[in-house]
Formats: C-alpha cells, structure tokens, sequence
C-alpha cells in the first residue's frame, strides 16, 4: 500500500505510531494543518516544517473552482505548486458542498453546486473528485461523502449513510493512482446503529486508511465523543484512522484518547487571525488590555519563533493595528502549539501515562476546572 500505519506503542486506546507515505514518514497522533486554497494562511512551506508540521491538508473543493486543476496538474501536481514537498491529504470537496445546503442539489449520481466566487454550476460526482484529486498527487485522497447537518433527521441520516456507501465504492472502482491512498469515511449521525451500518458498509469495501465524518459539526462534545468512541473501537487496528475536523486543544487530546491516529481543522489559524493565541493555561485574546504591557511572551513554555523573539505586548499592538506580521506569527504559534501538544500525547502515550498526562495537562490548560476527558 501506498500509505500504510505502523502501531508502535498503545495506552488503553490512545496509539502512537508512524504514518507512512510516498513522501515521507509522520509520527502520529499528527495535526494537519489546513491549507485550504493551497497555503495554510500566513505560513510558507519552510515554516509549516519548522514548528513540526508532518503532514498538510488541501481542499479539492476550492483548488478545483480556483485556479483550477489544469495548471496545477501543469505546476506537477499540488505538491509542485505550492513547493510544500512533504506529505499531503486532500478532501473531496463534500464537506464544502454540502455546508452550502441554499447553493446545491443533491441526486444519486453526485451534486450540483454554485461557486461560491462567481456563481457558476458545477457537478461533482464521485468520478469526477476521485481523478481530480488524483490530478492534484496527494498521498492521501477521500471519497466523495455526503455530510448531513447535525439536526438532519434519523431518516435523512440513513438514506444519507446508504448513498455515502454508494459513492464510496465508485470511488474505489474510479481510483487508479498507485502512489495515493482513498480513505472511506463513516457517517451516521448521532445514531449509534447507523454509525456501526455505516461502518461495516465502508470497512467491507477494504480502503488502507478510514475517515470519521460528520461529527465536530455542532452537536455536545460528550455526544461527539460517545459516537467516536463506537467507531474507533471497531475500525481496522492496522489501518489508519482520520477524525475529520477538530482542532481545540482538549477535543484534540480527547479523540487521541479513542484511537485517532490523525485530525485536521482550520481553527488554530483562524483563531490566530483575530488575535487569539492558544496557550498551555489557555487561550489568550491579545486585543484584551491586560495584554497591552505585558511583556512576557506568549506562553513561556513554547520555544517557537514568536514566543523567542516577542512579547504579548508587542503581538497585542500588532493585532490591534491590523499589522500582517500578527497574522503570521501567531498562527505560527498555534500551529506549532498544536504540533507540539500532539508530540507531547505521542511521548504520554509511549510512556504509558496518556490517562494521567491528559488529566493533568486539561486541568491546566481550563483554568484548574475539571473537565471530563474521554472515557
């Protein structure tokens, strides 16, 4: 396989191991940094690899309407166009689509949609996103699914689950790149035996690696993590396994704890966009006052560029001017503040004290409240 895992230690569930592509090898848990438009907003390729950043995330959705896959597959490939050349997963764009539920119609053979730049039809069926993302040569692609929103109805998340299966497996028969993965992806809702029908109908179809979808989308962590907790038991031990969308902190260390090898979300670089910088004791919004003379810097504990050379005094007076460096060099903060919390649950993990680790690092990080952790 192009893509395969290998399991080097296990706590309870929680895994550490090693991911291994056409283009390098990461140490999970791993963070994926979303680079949605073919740049994590803010970070060059050479700083995405100095704060330890393994893996990177590109969506097809976006790259397809703009600039288009023809001069990316002209700029060989997504990995010759963004000059990022270590490993990359790319979506299939369904998550974009079905999130803009007034601009698309949904049929068995895919969905019709408006760009959201200028308005023009586009179809996708899973044909048509299996070669496109073939066209953009990351290692990892993903079946076209369909994401219900959370309140869908039951009925609505069975047909739903029934057609996700549907399109899965004409990804499968479409697929034909030997140095990409496909991923299945589980749906199902807050449902438990629509989750485990959905389950058994993607694992049936043999992919190398499994998504967990259609969670993280609105509903209560604890529903999110009991859900989470029934498929992850049941996914494939020696295959690797993907939580779509969740990049908090404590949701992070939470869905390790159930056996989730990889997570991507765009959450630490949009905080870092409005000023927020994630911290070991929390979060930190630098337009506050008390910021404005601290001169301490982001958190003591993190040894990334920003937190060397700047204080929260000078990053406040850069967010609060709208200044570009803010942008960048807080969202080189929270990218390397996820990374590193990653290795830190990997090193727990190893040591066979995650349990402890995450209890201790939550308590912390929520102000010395208890949290509940995943059980």
């Amino acid at each position: 396989m192009p893509v395969a895992i290998e399991i080097e230690a296990r706590d309870d569930e929680a895994r550490a191991g090693i991911l291994r592509t056409p283009h390098g090898a990461v140490p999970t848990p791993t963070f994926m940094p979303v680079g949605t438009k073919g740049t994590v907003k803010g970070l060059t390729p050479g700083d995405l690899r100095s704060v330890g950043t393994g893996i990177v995330l590109g969506n097809t959705y976006h790259l397809y309407l703009r600039p288009g896959v023809d001069l990316v597959q002209k700029a060989g490939g997504l990995r010759g166009f963004t000059s990022w050349e270590g490993p990359m997963l790319t979506d299939s764009g369904g998550y974009q689509v079905f999130s803009l539920a007034h601009r698309r119609k949904i049929s068995e053979e895919g969905v019709r949609f408006s760009s959201v730049y200028d308005g023009s039809s586009h179809f996708f069926t899973p044909e048509l996103t299996t070669k496109v993302q073939e066209v953009l040569g990351a290692d990892i692609a993903m079946v076209l699914d369909e994401c219900p929103p959370a309140n869908a109805s039951r009925e609505y998340h069975a047909d739903s689950l029934l057609r996700t299966a549907r399109w899965a497996k004409r990804c499968k028969e479409t697929h034909s790149r030997e140095d990409q993965a496909l991923f299945g992806i589980v749906q199902g809702g807050l449902h438990p035996d629509l989750r485990k029908e959905s389950l058994e109908r993607t694992v049936e179809l043999n992919f190398p690696g499994y998504a967990v979808g259609g969670l993280s989308v609105g509903e209560p962590r604890e529903e999110m993590l009991q859900m989470l907790s029934l498929v992850a038991s049941r996914l494939p031990a020696d295959k690797p396994r993907y939580f779509m969308g969740i990049g908090d902190p404590v949701g992070i260390l939470q869905v390790i704890a159930l056996g989730v090898d990889m997570f991507d979300c765009v959450l630490p670089t949009r905080l870092a966009r409005h000023g927020t910088a994630l911290t070991n004791d929390g979060r930190i919004n630098l337009k506050n006052a008390p910021y404005r003379r601290d001169l301490r810097p982001l958190d003591p504990e993190c040894s990334c560029e920003a937190c060397k050379g700047y204080s929260r005094a000078y990053l406040s007076h850069l967010v609060r001017e709208n200044e570009l460096l803010a942008h960048r060099l807080v969202t080189l903060h929270n990218v390397h503040f996820t990374s590193e919390l990653c290795g830190r649950a990997r090193a727990a993990i190893v040591e066979g004290r995650y349990r402890e680790f995450i209890e201790a690092w939550i308590l912390r990080y929520a102000g010395g409240r208890p949290l509940d952790v995943a059980r």
